[in-house]
C-alpha cells in the first residue's frame, strides 16, 4: 500500500471526515486531480433522472458545460422546462430534451423509455439520479411503496428498456447515484416493500439505496459482455435542498462540513466521463476511489442473495429476465 492509498484508507475509515467536505478537499490534493470541465462529452448523449434540484441539477449543468447532449427525465414538466431553459442560458448547450416521467411509476417510466428510444438514435451514458424519502409509508397506484418504486422498481425498468439502445454505444456506461446512509441497514428480502414493523423514511430510504447498489452490480454481471459499464457512487454528505427538507436537524449539525453539490457530483462526472481504463465494473465509488459495500457484516448481501433480489423486482416491474453471458 503506498503512502497516498494509506492516508486515503485510513480517512475512509474515519467517515465523517470522509463523508463531508474535508474528505473531498483532502483528496483532490493527494491525488491531484484532473478537473471534470476537461472531459469532453460532444457527440455524446447523457440521460440523467432528477435532474431540476439538488445533485442532479448541478451534475446535469455539468454535464451540458462539458458538451453532452442532455435528456432530462423528471415528473414535472414546468421545472423540467424552466431547468433546460436555464442550463442553456448557464452553458451555451441548447441539445436539451426533456422526458415527464414519474420513477415510482413502472408504467410511466415505460411510457418514458418508448419515447426515449423513439427521439434518441444513440445513448451513451444514463445517470439514475432521482430520489425521494417520505415521512409516511404510503403505496403508489401499482401498489409498490412509494420509496422502493422510486430508487428501485422505476431505475429498474428505465436500464431495462434502455439497455439495448445504450449497448450500441462505443463507450456506454451506467451511474447510479447512491447514498452512504445504506451502510447502516439490511436489506429484508422478504419486505422488500417495509410492511413489516414501524416505518421510518429514512430507514426505507437507507434499505432502498442498498437495493439499488445490489443491483446495480448485477447489471455489472449481466451487461458487461455488452460493452456497457456499470457502476455506483455516493457524494459523501452534500448540502442539498432534498437533505434540507428530509433531515434538517442532520444538515444543522454538521452545517459547513457539508459538501457543496458540485463536491457531491465530482466522482458522478468522473465515472461518466473519465477515460474508461480509469474506472472497474460493478464498484462503488465515492471521491473517485472504489470503496466497500459493507461495514457491517449483518448487512451484506451474498451474490445468491442480489440474484434473489433480481428475480424479485423483475417479477415485481414484469421486466423480462437479463441472464448473464
Amino acid at each position: 500500500m503506498t503512502p497516498l492509498t494509506l492516508a486515503d484508507t485510513l480517512l475512509e475509515l474515519l467517515v465523517v471526515p470522509s463523508f463531508a467536505r474535508t474528505g473531498y478537499a483532502v483528496r483532490r490534493r493527494l491525488f491531484r486531480w484532473e478537473d471534470p470541465s476537461r472531459w469532453s462529452l460532444a457527440g455524446r448523449t447523457v440521460v440523467i433522472t432528477g435532474p431540476t434540484s439538488g445533485l442532479g441539477r448541478e451534475a446535469a449543468r455539468s454535464l451540458a458545460a462539458m458538451g453532452a447532449r442532455l435528456v432530462l427525465v423528471g415528473r414535472d414538466a414546468g421545472r423540467l422546462a424552466a431547468t433546460r431553459d436555464a442550463l442553456a442560458r448557464e452553458t451555451g448547450n441548447d441539445a436539451l430534451a426533456t422526458v415527464v416521467a414519474d420513477m415510482a411509476s413502472v408504467a410511466s417510466v415505460r411510457a418514458a423509455a418508448a419515447t426515449i428510444l423513439a427521439t434518441e438514435p444513440r445513448i451513451d451514458v444514463l445517470v439514475d439520479n432521482a430520489g425521494a424519502m417520505f415521512a409516511e409509508r404510503a403505496l403508489t397506484a401499482e401498489g409498490a411503496e412509494r420509496t422502493f418504486a422510486t430508487i428501485v422498481l422505476g431505475p429498474f425498468v428505465l436500464l431495462a428498456r434502455l439497455a439495448p439502445r445504450l449497448s450500441e454505444s462505443p463507450d456506454a456506461r451506467v451511474v447510479s447515484v447512491t447514498s452512504g446512509g445504506m451502510y447502516t441497514q439490511a436489506l429484508p428480502l422478504d419486505d422488500l416493500m417495509f410492511e413489516r414493523g414501524a416505518y421510518h423514511g429514512a430507514r426505507a430510504y437507507a434499505r432502498a439505496k442498498r437495493a439499488q447498489v445490489a443491483l446495480m452490480r448485477e447489471w455489472a454481471r449481466r451487461l458487461r459482455h455488452r460493452g456497457v459499464l456499470v457502476t455506483a457512487m455516493h457524494p459523501g454528505w452534500a448540502d442539498t435542498p432534498g437533505l434540507a427538507a428530509s433531515l434538517p436537524g442532520f444538515r444543522e449539525r454538521l452545517g459547513r462540513q457539508l459538501r457543496t453539490p458540485a463536491q457531491g457530483v465530482d466522482t458522478l462526472l468522473w465515472l461518466a466521463a473519465a477515460p474508461r481504463e480509469q474506472v472497474a465494473p460493478g464498484r462503488l465509488y465515492l471521491d473517485r476511489r472504489g470503496r466497500p459495500f459493507d461495514r457491517l457484516p449483518s448487512t451484506r448481501l451474498s451474490a445468491a442473495d442480489r440474484r434473489s433480489l433480481w428475480a424479485s423486482v423483475a417479477a415485481i416491474t414484469g421486466e423480462p429476465d437479463l441472464p448473464a453471458a
